[in-house]
């Protein structure tokens, strides 16, 4: 059984026995992009990669990856954490270990791993640790998950380069960005799915430092 008393705080990571036991079924969602009406689970065309990131809000930062020039589909959800299948109301307990994440298939031919990066590191603070401006917890934490060994130096040369960046601007702040192999990706509950496309004036948190990225 989970006891309140140890845990207190959102912004540290849980133990596995302090984390929410979940569920064994996943959450019922949405089974197409409001926006452009491709499935979300897929079956993705072929030949198309797959990328994951966690930046805040992600109903600010899933609008920012729909809008680019080949990017198929997206979808908001959850991952890096312990409780299997969560729920929203779950998470920013920070009891699950998740960070609220987006899902980006996109055609390689058409838009770059390195480009994704780019709207990634410009799109937030990745210097904030466990919050995004005034949205404060694990949830919150910048993150990149790879799918591939490839994916994964990439995304590690690019953290460099961005501090490289932030350093010459004088941003005083070092990047907290944890970059990971990908970890299960539980989608979030239908209602979250583009949320800024079906509520144009809802909620978006999510700042950059305004400091351009320029991968090598």
């Amino acid at each position: 059984m989970f006891n309140l008393d140890r845990f207190t705080s959102k912004s540290r990571m849980p133990t596995a026995d302090e984390a929410l036991p979940g569920r064994g079924e996943p959450l019922m969602t949405a089974s197409h992009h409001f926006v452009n009406g491709n499935p979300l689970k897929g079956p993705y065309p072929e030949g198309y990669a797959k990328a994951l990131f966690a930046m805040g809000c992600f109903w600010g930062v899933e609008r920012l990856f729909w809008q680019r020039d080949g990017v198929w589909v997206t979808a908001v959800g959850y991952a890096g954490g312990l409780t299997p299948n969560p729920t929203y109301e779950e998470t920013v307990t920070g009891r699950t270990g998740h960070a609220e994440a987006v899902l980006v298939v996109y055609d390689p031919k058409v838009v770059s791993y390195g480009d994704l990066l780019a709207i990634f590191w410009e799109g937030h603070d990745p210097t904030q640790g466990m919050r995004q401006g005034n949205d404060v917890g694990t949830t919150y934490r910048s993150a990149i998950y790879a799918f591939d060994d490839v994916q994964l130096a990439e995304a590690k040369e690019s953290r460099k380069a961005y501090q490289a960046a932030l350093d010459r601007a004088g941003f005083g702040h070092t990047i907290t960005t944890e970059i990971e192999a990908a970890p299960t990706f539980y989608f979030a509950e239908d209602y979250h799915q583009q949320y800024l496309a079906r509520n144009p004036n809802g909620y978006c948190g999510i700042k950059g430092t305004g400091v351009a990225c320029a991968l090598p």
